[in-house]
């Protein structure tokens, strides 16, 4: 993207790099085949191949390792991927955490082939790819998908990490005691908690077809199922699911496979059963990150030949919830200095969950449409307090200079 020129403050407009238009490598075209899976060797070729043809605007990068030492690999897609653009959000995507819920993984191989073919050519990839830095990590536990049998619809086989552990109930849960952190939810959780934070991500599963989002479990019992308990940002959050069931053709009639009942393809986590230890809610409460699941198959591990209806069913959903990344509000935060300021608590009145400025005074706060007043507050510095209409269009752009507290001397 251009980089951001917001804010008349000369300390923030200091940080601004001055960067280039990205050029496009003409190195013949991969395709990426869709009628059969990829292996750990060949998702780690495939993810290779991509960047070394588009290095301009792609790269692979590592967050760590599996238990059986196998890279957790993300491929990185941003018009400037070499330089970090003040003001540019970050989403994420992740894959086949289920080691046998392998729907997902294909698909991010096959979305960031697609980013990176029409990047220049469809003004809509074009303009996601300049304003957003885009991660995606087809598998968060190869090992599991290693010994997952094609076919296997219903089995828990190759689902746990090469410890048996689940890693969808292996984060931090604010009600229940989890089990120690495996290697890869440690790596999950370092690189989420990196600046900027995410602003948008969504984790791929299989076994269902609905878009389920926080919380996924209540305090009141950890089996206890079918009693809803919304995050403070349920209505955003309702906003989001919606914007990937509806993009897709079948996951908003809610009743797709054995055992669904979503009205309008989205839910609860609590109120359909209790996950304790699930990666979206830790996203939510320990990052700005606003994160669901998506469950994209019946069938957990479906035959290669359906792969290519997995990508047409999908394709568009990914995109359109990669746009939901700018909505809401954003902006830079600084002194009336020129200073860029971190950690400044933006809080939404009526609702009980803050974001905080990034490192540099960079802030997204998703929102659904509506009417709020928005406070701006860091220690020291008097409190800046804003009221914002917010559509269902692009974010608003609010930008804020906090001045110094004045000093109160009692004699």
């Amino acid at each position: 993207m251009a980089i951001l020129t917001l804010m008349t403050l000369s300390g923030l407009m200091s940080v601004l790099t001055t960067v280039q238009p990205a050029v496009i490598s003409k190195r013949a075209t991969i395709a990426i085949p869709m009628d059969r899976y990829h292996n750990y060797d060949d998702m780690q070729l495939t993810l290779h191949q991509l960047a070394a043809q588009y290095p301009n605007i792609a790269r692979v990068y590592d967050v760590g390792t599996s238990v059986r030492g196998r890279k957790l690999s993300v491929i990185q897609i941003s018009d400037h991927v070499t330089q970090r653009e003040v003001g540019e959000p970050r989403f994420k995507y992740i894959g086949n955490m289920h080691g046998n819920e392998a729907v997902g993984r294909e698909l991010l191989l096959y979305l960031a082939q697609y980013l990176l073919q029409n990047y220049g050519v469809d003004p809509r990839v074009t303009y996601l790819v300049d304003n957003t830095d885009i991660h995606l990590m087809p598998s968060m536990n190869p090992d599991g998908f290693e010994i997952s049998r094609e076919g296997d619809c219903s089995t828990a086989y190759g689902r746990p990490n090469s410890n048996g552990q689940d890693l969808n109930r292996n984060f931090p849960d604010q009600y229940w005691q989890t089990p120690t952190p495996q290697v890869e939810t440690l790596a999950v959780m370092n690189w989420i908690r990196q600046q900027p934070n995410f602003v948008l991500s969504a984790n791929l599963h299989g076994g269902s077809l609905v878009a389920n989002y926080p919380f996924d479990n209540t305090q009141n019992s950890a089996v206890q199922e079918g009693i809803s308990n919304p995050s403070p940002d349920d209505a955003t959050f309702k906003v989001l699911a919606k914007s990937y069931a509806n993009a897709h053709p079948t996951m908003h009639l809610g009743k797709q496979c054995s055992g669904d009942d979503f009205a309008g393809g989205i839910t609860n986590g609590a109120n359909w059963y209790s996950v304790s230890g699930g990666m979206q809610d830790y996203n939510y409460l320990h990052t700005n990150t606003f994160e669901i699941t998506l469950e994209v198959s019946c069938c957990k591990y479906p035959t290669s030949d359906q792969l290519p209806s997995f990508w047409r069913d999908n394709k568009e959903a990914l995109l359109r919830y990669m746009e939901q990344t700018h909505t809401g509000i954003k902006g830079l935060i600084g002194t009336r200095s020129g200073n860029p300021l971190p950690n400044v608590k933006v809080h939404v009145s009526g609702i009980n969950h803050d974001v905080t400025s990034s490192d540099i005074g960079e802030y997204w706060r998703i929102l659904a449409p509506g009417t709020y007043t928005v406070s701006f507050s860091s220690p020291g510095y008097t409190t800046v307090t804003r009221t914002v209409t917010v559509t269902s269009g692009p974010a608003v752009v609010l930008d804020v200079a906090l001045s110094t507290a004045t000093r109160r001397w009692l004699y």
